[in-house]
């Protein structure tokens, strides 16, 4: 008589909690019948039968009997993650972006910012007015466009304050249950170091064609008196083809300095593994360029110790590090007629590192260019580096050959007094 909602609930969820499984263990044990009648055909022991089809059986039953178990016990599981979730505010996973991120309503007025936002453009405050924060026309034509018809926009956008910053600035909104654009969300994405890439890879561009194309034009040019004027003319044509040929050096120079420094930025990402005797390298090093200091006047001394010490690396790439470095040595530093090769190991706690310096008591290097020396195609003197057969590119192709090896560069230098780079490389283990 009493028809209450008691009796009537449980009736649809019955398929699911009982039924379901009750079917599932019939299914189960039908399979496990029909491999025991397969194994009653058998040529086997009769017992040995009979215990292998008691085994199929229970196995079975146990199979079905956990599938539920586990179906049961699923979904508190799912239930606990989904109060764990609910916990999580929006505002809390905002603040975990990287980018900053601003909510903001029809007025223009903030509503929410994130951490990010926070940091990067204050001052930005709850109750701020957008228009008032970024004052540039791109921005208000963007912040506008959105709150007049809804859709989605981006602009590049440059911020100068607290520090120059490009951004990819995307506005979005964000509908009500009737489809009408309720509030309004501004991400910036910071494109700066995409940017800067990009400036340095089309200066590297620029100066490698400047600098292939002045020996060119000047061979060209060469090329062109042979043919007209100094066609008849032995002393000229000798002296021309001498001048021809340094050019053409110089081309080849520059051509291996971008092929190596191609080859060692596709290999940036594989590791090096050889075992490599930093004492021989240094030895082998001194050795090659003897020729050259002696030409010049300056003299090699070697501070190397006479055991081995090893790094792990790749030997052929350490070598053009330390002949780099020796080179420019005896090349800019030989006013002060000796430079010093040095290998030293340290030893603490944290570190092991063999530690080699390339002393010069030249001229010596102003601060300023401090910083710059390992840039591609950058040069204190041009003309100075021209004439003694630089390319600009020894010192990049150094800081890449460390970076690969886990090595870190340090030059100290003062006018007057001479320059030292010091490399530190860890110590194989």
């Amino acid at each position: 008589m009493n028809e209450n909602t008691d009796e009537s609930g449980p009736e649809p969820v019955a398929p699911d909690g009982l039924f379901v499984p009750l079917r599932r263990v019939r299914g189960v044990l039908i399979v496990s019948i029909v491999l025991s009648l397969c194994i009653m055909l058998l040529e086997l022991p009769f017992l040995f039968r009979v215990a292998l089809m008691i085994v199929i059986i229970v196995g079975a039953v146990w199979v079905a009997a956990t599938t539920h178990d586990e179906e049961v016990t699923g979904k508190p599981e799912k239930a606990e993650v989904d109060n764990e979730m609910a916990g999580v505010s929006g505002e809390r996973l905002a603040d975990m972006l990287s980018d900053p991120m601003i909510v903001f309503d029809h007025r223009g007025t903030v509503l929410f910012a994130n951490t990010s936002a926070l940091d990067a453009f204050q001052p930005l405050e709850k109750g701020t007015g957008l228009y008032l924060r970024f004052r540039a026309p791109e921005m208000h034509a963007l912040i506008q466009g959105v709150i007049a018809d809804g859709a989605p926009r981006s602009i590049d956008f440059f911020e100068r304050v607290p520090i120059d910053r490009w951004y990819k600035a995307m506005v979005k909104a964000l509908r009500n249950a009737e489809g009408k654009p309720e509030l309004f969300v501004l991400l910036f994405r910071d494109q700066s170091e995409t940017r800067r890439i990009d400036r340095m890879r089309s200066d590297f561009i620029a100066n490698a064609s400047h600098e292939l194309r002045t020996p060119l034009a000047s061979l060209l040019g060469f090329i062109e008196t042979l043919q007209g004027p100094a066609r008849d003319d032995a002393a000229a044509r000798g002296q021309f083809l001498e001048i021809m040929q340094k050019q053409a050096e110089r081309m080849s120079r520059l051509i291996d300095d971008l092929l190596s420094l191609s080859r060692l930025e596709m290999r940036a990402h594989l590791a090096v593994n050889e075992c490599v005797d930093m004492t021989a390298v240094l030895n082998h090093v001194a050795d090659t360029l003897t020729p050259l200091a002696d030409g010049l006047g300056v003299t090699i001394e070697r501070h190397l110790p006479d055991h081995p010490v090893h790094v792990t690396g790749t030997r052929d790439e350490l070598i053009q590090v330390f002949q780099n470095l020796v080179e420019n040595a005896c090349k800019y530093g030989q006013d002060g007629k000796r430079i010093i090769l040095k290998l030293e190991e340290e030893e603490s706690e944290t570190a092991s590192d063999a530690v080699v310096s390339v002393q010069d008591f030249g001229h010596g290097i102003a601060a300023e260019h401090l910083p710059r020396l390992t840039e591609r195609f950058y040069r204190i003197d041009v003309e100075t580096s021209r004439a003694r057969k630089g390319t600009g590119l020894g010192l990049a192709i150094v800081k890449h050959v460390l970076a690969r090896h886990r090595g870190r560069l340090v030059v100290r230098s003062q006018l007057g007094e001479g320059s030292t780079f010091m490399v530190r490389l860890p110590k194989r283990k």
